[in-house]
């Protein structure tokens, strides 16, 4: 993606705003389990490969990954969600409490399972690692809507210091579309950027200022394949913008980088920011959302928040395991584009 040197400047101007935004991140707090093993030998018990542990690592996934990169770009996150009383849940808090972040929202409750996704990767000597298999562990169940809906109100508390509002919502309960028109109603001006990624409800969400969803999000919500069709793609963001009553939609491509829907605007195509040699995409969409929303409150344009947003992505997916992106490596790379 090239960027020309008007918009280097707005965005650049952009960055240097990040540290005085606080960002509310409500939603579901996932851990990711890394556990590395360096493969031995096949085990005589069944054709498995057997793998000696070499190392274990515990990352924010989900709401709490945005909140991470929000962190690491060097904004404050309040981060309200649920964990549960378990290793995952204390590794999630311990995680935040070392990078010098307020858990006091982040609600710890007995027989809760925090989600959790553990990749098993295996490698030879010090080669690259590779995924093997992934186990996830889940809560039985979602929280009761009355749970939510006090977490939603607790989150009124930090509204007067924020300056925008992330909905994180993975399925597992901890917040709806419900409680998000429930705190739009409660925003402290008409203005004010509420973003949401929803991985299963999407078109429930309305009235806010942008959804942030990637292809094939799109294809499960519209129930279609669009067969890599950039038309069919248009006519559903477009249908979508009127029924949702968003202002606007940013969908993630992969390798074919983003397109940006604004009302009674044409598509805007951003070209994938970098090499398309990609590492890894787990987590990628968090590291989205969370600058696109940075840049909003920082009071860019969505055109700009999109470029942001794209840079991003584009440095995120070079990053093996769920990762972040810095403030300053998103700065250099803005400036060196």
């Amino acid at each position: 993606m090239e960027i020309a040197a008007s918009d280097r400047r707005s965005l650049l101007s952009l960055i240097d705003q990040f540290h005085r935004q606080t960002i509310v991140v409500l939603g579901d707090l996932v851990a990711d389990e890394f556990i590395q093993g360096e493969i031995s030998r096949v085990s005589r018990e069944a054709p498995v490969l057997i793998l000696k542990q070499r190392g274990k690592q515990i990352l924010p996934g989900g709401g709490a990954n945005a909140a991470n990169n929000l962190i690491d770009l060097e904004a404050r996150a309040e981060i309200f969600g649920f964990v549960g009383d378990d290793a995952s849940g204390e590794a999630l808090l311990t995680y935040f409490q070392a990078k010098g972040a307020a858990t006091g929202n982040i609600v710890r409750k007995p027989k809760h399972v925090t989600p959790t996704k553990s990749r098993v990767l295996g490698g030879l000597g010090h080669g690259h690692w590779q995924q093997i298999v992934r186990v996830d562990r889940e809560p039985e169940g979602a929280p009761d809507e009355m749970t939510r809906r006090k977490l939603s109100r607790s989150v009124l508390g930090a509204l007067p210091r924020a300056t925008a509002i992330l909905v994180s919502d993975y399925g597992y309960g901890s917040t709806s579309p419900r409680e998000a028109e429930y705190l739009r109603q409660r925003l402290p001006r008409q203005d004010f950027p509420v973003t949401a990624d929803s991985r299963y409800n999407m078109l429930a969400y309305r009235r806010l200022t942008a959804l942030t969803p990637n292809e094939s999000e799109m294809e499960a919500a519209f129930g279609q394949p669009m067969a890599s069709s950039i038309e069919t793609l248009h006519k559903f963001a477009a249908g979508m913008l009127r029924s949702s009553s968003l202002r606007a939609l940013l969908v993630t491509r992969g390798r074919e980088g983003m397109v940006l829907y604004q009302r009674q605007c044409s598509p805007h195509l951003l070209p994938i920011f970098g090499s398309d040699q990609v590492a890894d995409v787990t987590g990628a969409g968090d590291t989205v959302i969370a600058a696109f929303t940075l840049a909003l409150a920082s009071g860019a344009s969505f055109v700009h928040a999109a470029m942001v947003a794209n840079c991003a992505g584009g440095l995120v997916v070079m990053k093996s395991g769920t990762a972040t992106v810095t403030r300053r490596e998103l700065r250099d790379a803005i400036q060196n584009a």
